[in-house]
């Protein structure tokens, strides 16, 4: 059944607001709070239509501590197809243990959010939801509850069967993809390959067409090394790895540029440039990105045949409870996932980040 009692009208045509699947996060950390403070704002909730899975006697509490009264419907979470307009929360009412001021990662925070993810990853395989929004979750809680992946980006890969997603951070004209995410510095060198480089190259132009309908995208490449490289001087990887990439990248009719020193390229005369960035690493990319963006910036998934956005913060668990969290990306995220559902609808079909070409690089 839909939400509120509804009929499913879903297919009435394009002007239609799209639905959006929000998970809440572990539910000892920020997530319920910064949801509920951004979908209290009335110019977020009229972008579209939510269904936020979770526990409602969270929500709730962030609500009563932050002054906002309750302005979703709940139902439990079995009963939630999709929604004809404003909030409902999925609720999953089977998880009652739950001390919001515990404030530390759990098993039982690690397998609800777990539950979170799986039901809104497949009602957007179902298509009831046009994206997907998480909250954040702890690695220790998911690894506590049995699962051993790195986070929200692999689980969706592991979903789909995507054996190689890209992690890209967006804040308005600011787009950064990753080639390699969730590993430790000291063994980028080993794990980064041509493979990884171009689809990180490729992922990010097929999205800047699909979603933001720039055709002709001009990417900047960054190098590893300081000074990329100068000549391999300081590392050769830029000589062995990230250029033959670049090349296979122009190749299939991508605009890249590079490698280019890290420590200017994210200087806004350099990047303003560009469409898009490809970092090597994680934080690479993710320290300029919070520096110029701390409260704006969206995690989007790419390289999977859904849409997916998410904060670009954590669980929070030092000021879990307090009243005191920023939902400045969460706000970002909701409205990201809109526009861009909006945009892929009237795009082709073709998900964004899912390659086309005949031939996949070795790794």
């Amino acid at each position: 059944m839909t939400a509120a009692g509804t009929t499913d009208s879903r297919g009435g045509g394009a002007e239609r607001k799209p639905v959006i699947g929000v998970t809440m996060g572990d539910p000892c950390g920020i997530g319920a709070e910064v949801i509920v403070k951004a979908l209290a704002d009335p110019g977020v909730r009229a972008r579209g239509r939510f269904i936020v899975y979770g526990l409602d006697e969270i929500l709730s509490y962030a609500a009563d501590r932050a002054e906002i009264n309750p302005f979703w419907f709940r139902l439990p979470h079995e009963q939630v197809s999709t929604i004809e307009s404003g909030v409902v929360v999925a609720d999953f009412d089977e998880y009652t243990l739950f001390d919001p001021t515990l404030r530390r990662p759990t098993a039982e925070g690690g397998h609800a959010s777990l539950r979170f993810v799986d039901e809104a990853i497949e009602a957007a395989r179902a298509g009831r939801v046009d994206a997907i929004v998480t909250g954040p979750i702890h690695k220790t809680s998911w690894q506590l509850a049995g699962y051993r992946r790195p986070g929200h980006t692999e689980k969706i890969a592991d979903a789909f069967g995507v054996e190689h997603p890209t992690m890209m951070f967006a804040a308005g004209e600011l787009r950064v993809a990753l080639a390699t995410v969730h590993i430790g510095i000291a063994e980028v060198p080993g794990v980064l390959n041509i493979g990884c480089v171009f689809r990180a190259i490729e992922h990010l132009a097929q999205a800047l067409k699909h979603w933001w309908g720039i055709e002709d995208a001009r990417i900047a490449v960054a190098g590893l090394n300081p000074h990329a490289g100068e000549g391999g001087r300081f590392g050769d990887e830029e000589l062995r790895v990230i250029e033959p990439a670049m090349t296979m990248a122009r190749s299939a009719g991508w605009g890249v540029e590079g490698p280019f020193p890290p420590d200017t390229l994210f200087v806004e005369e350099r990047r303003r440039r560009f469409h898009g960035i490809v970092a090597m690493y994680h934080d690479q990319a993710l320290i300029p990105v919070k520096l110029l963006a701390f409260h704006s910036a969206v995690n989007v998934t790419l390289g999977v045949p859904i849409l997916r956005t998410s904060v670009d913060h954590g669980t929070a668990f030092d000021i879990a409870g307090k009243n005191v969290a920023h939902p400045g990306s969460m706000s970002a995220a909701l409205a990201l996932a809109c526009e861009l559902a909006d945009r892929s609808k009237a795009a082709s079909r073709t998900p964004a980040g899912v390659s086309e070409s005949a031939s996949d690089p070795d790794d």
